[in-house]
C-alpha cells in the first residue's frame, strides 16, 4: 500500500490518538508507536479485520496482534488451518509468515484504553477502503468484533443496520464479498468464555468452507 493510501508515521487525522502516540513515544521511545501497517500477502483471499492495535502489542512491536494476549488464539488458529506457517513467538522477528490471509485493523493507531471513538473509526475508514481495493483476490473478510464488522460495511457503503453482527454469521454483500463474524480474540472475551477456542475454530472453519466455495 502506498504512502497516499496508508497513514503516515505522524498521521494527525485524530488529535486524541496523535496525543496518545506522542505520550507513548516519550515514555517508550524504543516502541513502534505509530500507525500499524497491515500484514500478509495482498493476493490472499481472506482479510482478518481487527479493531485497533493494543498498546503493549502491535503498538509496541509494529505487527498486528503481536506481543499481547489477543495474538495467541488468532495465530494458533491461523497456523492450525494452514493460513500461516512457522511458529508464533509474540515477536515480529519470529519468522512466522501469513500464507492464506492478510491482517488489518479498522483503526491503525492505538487508542487510549483500547477503545477508539466513533469519529476516529470514521477517520480511518478511507485506509480500510484502500486496503480492500489493494486485494484483487479478496473473497472473505473475517471481522473480529462488531466495530470491525461495522467498519467493513462503512467501507463498502452499506448501512450497519442492513447486516447485524453475530458470532459465526456470514453475510453475502452485494458485490459478492462475504463478511464473516467472530467475537474478538481479546483477553476479556476469552477469559470470560464469551469466546472459547472451540468457538473461534468453528467460526474459522466456516470461513475455510466459504473460501473453498462450499
Amino acid at each position: 500500500m502506498s504512502e497516499t493510501t496508508a497513514p503516515g508515521r505522524d498521521c494527525a487525522l485524530c488529535p486524541r490518538l496523535a496525543e496518545y502516540r506522542a505520550a507513548n513515544r516519550a515514555k517508550e521511545p524504543g516502541w513502534h508507536n505509530a500507525p500499524v501497517p497491515s500484514w500478509g500477502p495482498r493476493e490472499a483471499p481472506l482479510l482478518v479485520l481487527g479493531l485497533a492495535p493494543g498498546v503493549r502489542g502491535a503498538n509496541r512491536t509494529g505487527r498486528p496482534f503481536t506481543g499481547d494476549f489477543a495474538g495467541k488464539l488468532l495465530y494458533a488458529t491461523l497456523l492450525e488451518n494452514g493460513l500461516a506457517r512457522g511458529a508464533y513467538r509474540e515477536d515480529p522477528m519470529d519468522g512466522m509468515e501469513l500464507t492464506g490471509c492478510r491482517i488489518a485493523n479498522a483503526v491503525r493507531c492505538v487508542p487510549p484504553e483500547n477503545l477508539p471513538l466513533p469519529i476516529e473509526i470514521r477517520a480511518c475508514n478511507d485506509f480500510l477502503k484502500a486496503e480492500l481495493a489493494a486485494m484483487p483476490r479478496l473473497r472473505v473478510v473475517l471481522a473480529l468484533g462488531v466495530v470491525a464488522h461495522n467498519a467493513l460495511l462503512r467501507a463498502k457503503g452499506i448501512p450497519a443496520t442492513r447486516f447485524a453482527f453475530g458470532h459465526g454469521a456470514q453475510h453475502h454483500l452485494p458485490d459478492g464479498l462475504i463478511l464473516a463474524d467472530s467475537y474478538h480474540v481479546s483477553r476479556y472475551n476469552t477469559s470470560t468464555r464469551r469466546l472459547t477456542p472451540e468457538m473461534f475454530q468453528a467460526a474459522m472453519a466456516g470461513v475455510i468452507t466459504a473460501l473453498n466455495g462450499k
